[in-house]
């Protein structure tokens, strides 16, 4: 089964997701220039969010991306009864965890315990088990084999660890430590673009000296941005998910439910206090099908849409989506092969098939009881 997610959301001015230069993001689509939000920025915006705390919090269902392993591995271990030298030993030895590739260690943290070379995303049961398997194997080698030991034998003995955490069942872990299994992506998620052209804009602004009494600014600065209907596509592998998690319908359900609500109500957090950029979709599509045919909407928007003094950018962006999905039902017969639910907040009908009232409803809508599973 797959599940698909399309929006369009409007952004006031703002600058969400920057470049190396600090400006928004871009992409050239249609020969036009569009505003773009990267998918990473979207995935750690729902990581994050308080919808999938408040689904997982507390559950250990959610990682972290992080390079302090070596402090992780020190809390469970000293908890765990090792003296404070094998404690030592082991989280000195946790920062060459992912070094196989060669990568070079780099500073310690400012508690003092090393750093990995690189991020890795971590489960917290993954954690654990790897702070049992560490000890397990300093006690059998003895503290002057393990410090012999090379990272690669470190971590060929212990095997590889299986994530059971949702973000990651989601969106997928590459490591290059034989420590942590790889993931595949149950989620693809596309880079947010613009439905119309855009012209980049700059913020010159000033700040004035409170104390020294003086005139004129005290700085001078100026900041990118600009303002945005953007279309955003997803899908969703249920199986893929759902064997990633072990099996676990129930979780998986949640997972697909905290996703949509999640993205449907969180916004990346760049340059926030700044613009307050805090819009919601206009327009929520998810599609069901038991077929796993992936297909984004973007190229309804190949030719840059135009808002009028009748119709805004957003109307003109549900017309051109409704015009492009009704095209593609008559070659491809989309229609007969998904279910369609949406919620809209204007008066548009040209969607067809299930229209709900609220972002709740759609969420029930979605078929993840143990029956439709089945």
């Amino acid at each position: 089964m797959l599940i698909e997610v399309h929006m369009l959301q409007n952004y006031a001015p703002s600058n969400l997701n920057r470049d190396d230069t600090g400006a928004p993001k871009d992409a050239i689509f249609g020969n036009a220039l569009r505003a773009r939000i990267s998918s990473q920025a979207m995935k750690r915006a729902i990581r994050k969010s308080a919808v999938f705390a408040e689904a997982f919090g507390g559950t250990g269902l959610l990682a972290n991306r992080t390079r302090r392993l070596p402090a992780q591995l020190r809390r469970r271990l000293e908890q765990s009864g090792l003296d404070a030298a094998a404690v030592d030993t082991i989280v000195n030895r946790s920062q060459e965890i992912g070094r196989e590739s060669g990568r070079q260690i780099t500073a310690s943290t400012e508690a003092g315990d090393p750093e990995t070379a690189q991020l890795i995303f971590l489960g917290e049961e993954e954690i654990d088990l790897l702070a049992e398997r560490l000890a397990a194997l300093y006690q059998e080698v003895g503290d002057a084999g393990f410090k012999k030991l090379k990272v690669e034998e470190i971590t060929r003995r212990m095997g590889a660890s299986v994530a059971r955490s949702v973000d990651i069942a989601m969106f997928g872990r590459m490591t290059t430590s034989a420590a942590f299994e790889n993931v595949d992506a149950a989620v693809q998620v596309a880079h947010a673009i613009s439905t119309h052209r855009i012209d980049p804009e700059f913020d010159y602004y000033t700040a004035v000296d409170d104390i020294s009494g003086e005139a004129g600014a005290g700085f001078i600065g100026d900041t990118a941005f600009n303002s945005a209907t953007y279309y955003k596509y997803a899908s969703i592998h249920w199986e893929g998910l759902l064997g990633n998690l072990g099996g676990d319908s129930d979780v998986a359900a949640q997972a697909v439910a905290a996703f949509v609500e999640a993205w449907a109500t969180t916004n990346p957090s760049g340059k926030q206090n700044s613009f307050a950029a805090h819009n919601l979709p206009d327009l929520v599509l998810v599609e069901v099908r038991e077929r796993n045919l992936p297909v984004s909407y973007a190229n309804a928007f190949v030719k840059p849409v135009w808002g009028t003094s009748g119709e805004s950018l957003m109307d003109a962006s549900v017309d051109a989506l409704a015009r492009y999905l009704k095209k593609l039902d008559e070659v491809y017969d989309l229609a007969s092969r998904s279910r369609r639910g949406w919620v809209g907040t204007g008066d548009w009908d040209a969607l067809g098939q299930t229209r709900l009232a609220s972002l709740s409803e759609l969420v029930a809508w979605l078929p993840l009881g143990r029956e439709a599973i089945a």
